[in-house]
């Protein structure tokens, strides 16, 4: 089973990703369990004692860009000793340069809000890792 850590800080999103990943179609989605973070800081806590597969991550946070996460872990500074995550960022900042600064960052997808569910369960089903 996979790990999908959810960094998102509205409360109705992380309800909404939770409810749509667990009716995917896609069994490895259906299946993973889903962690959650509501800033930089708790994403931090959760990449220390947990095995993450994948991170869905909201680039405006209370306490940050989510890019300095990004950045965090392409550095290899965040979940030390543990494999690296897949990032997806999760914005309605949809530029082509936010893109780019996102890629740049150490991202490996990005994800326009707002966004259908079949959206986001091909960028989740597109992201995690083989079944194990």
């Amino acid at each position: 089973m996979s790990t999908i850590l959810l960094v998102e800080d509205e409360e109705l999103n992380r309800t909404l990703v939770k409810a749509v990943l667990s009716r995917a179609q896609v069994e490895e989605v259906r299946g993973a369990e889903v962690l959650d973070a509501t800033s930089i800081a708790a994403a931090r806590e959760r990449l220390g004692s947990a095995d993450i597969d994948l991170i869905l991550l909201d680039m405006n946070l209370p306490d940050g860009n989510g890019l300095t996460l990004a950045r965090e872990l392409a550095a290899g500074e965040v979940g030390a000793g543990r494999a690296r995550p897949a990032v997806v960022a999760v914005t309605a900042s949809v530029l082509p340069e936010d893109r780019a600064a996102a890629l740049a960052a150490g991202c490996d997808g990005f994800l326009d809000k707002p966004y259908a569910a079949a959206e986001l369960i091909a960028v989740v089903a597109e992201h995690l890792p083989p079944a194990r």
